[in-house]
């Protein structure tokens, strides 16, 4: 797969991408909201609930971005604050508790980084849901359909299967962000595309993910009855699998290793 990176990262960012609420109302059926982090607040960035996909109830989990300018504006440009992180632990535990899996779909471009959000905790509650969803005792499969960007995707990404979209992309940092650190000059960033190896061809050469979901009728009924019917199939793989936690544990492990050449 021959792709221009930062060409990637421009359709990924593209306001008339689906977002994770056009996913969870075309995949499941029977979706009930739930709000809040029991601490602070609701986070719009996040929503999360119960859901059927075909015969399974599942809890699934997205971060929304909105299409328009108002809705972008509401949801925080899908940039979640630390009440949105502990909402979505706190369904992802109630979902080990009455056996769900759990389905995430991931699009930030990182975590708010507002003076509030530091005040209220943003680094310990991205940590914390690493180190909870690293040892969650129900499947949980990770999708990644827009950017995926820094601990702010991987906060819900600490899966037993990760996949991206074709035209998604999962980085350490923007390419903006990158090019102003390392050439002091955000313009830089097409330059910066490339060294950061942010496709999704990128990631499944690098065991970052498992499958690539081609983009093909994006946003229509096929699109999404292709998903439907490959999370079904992961999941009834997943389910019978009794080592689910020393598996996703060696998954990660795996991540940058480097073998010496002899």
């Amino acid at each position: 797969m021959n792709q221009i990176p930062y060409a990637v990262v421009k359709l990924a960012r593209d306001s008339q991408r689906p977002t994770g609420l056009d996913y969870i109302q075309n995949i499941f059926a029977d979706f009930i909201e739930l709000h809040g982090d029991r601490r602070y607040a609701d986070d719009p960035a996040i929503v999360g609930g119960l859901a059927r996909l075909q015969d399974r109830y599942v809890t699934v989990i997205a971060m929304e971005k909105g299409h328009t300018a108002k809705q972008r504006s509401c949801r925080n440009f899908g940039a979640p604050h630390p009440e949105g992180y502990r909402k979505a632990l706190r369904l992802m535990k109630q979902a080990e508790k009455f056996g769900r899996p759990v389905i995430c779909f991931v699009d930030t471009s990182g975590a708010s980084c507002g003076i509030g959000a530091e005040e209220r905790g943003q680094g310990q509650a991205i940590a914390e849901n690493l180190m909870e969803l690293s040892t969650l005792c129900v499947p949980v499969i990770s999708i990644l359909i827009g950017e995926g960007g820094s601990g702010g995707a991987l906060a819900l990404a600490v899966a037993d299967r990760v996949w991206m979209l074709s035209n998604a992309v999962y980085s350490v940092i923007s390419p903006e962000g990158c090019a102003s650190i390392l050439w002091k000059d955000s313009k830089k960033a097409e330059e910066a595309a490339a060294c950061l190896k942010l496709t999704a061809g990128d990631a499944l050469r690098l065991g970052i993910i498992e499958r690539i979901l081609p983009e093909t009728e994006l946003g229509e009924k096929p699109f999404y009855d292709r998903i439907r019917r490959a999370l079904a199939e992961e999941l009834e793989a997943l389910e019978k699998d009794p080592d689910l936690v020393p598996k996703r544990y060696d998954r990660f492990r795996r991540i940058g290793q480097v073998k010496e050449r002899t």
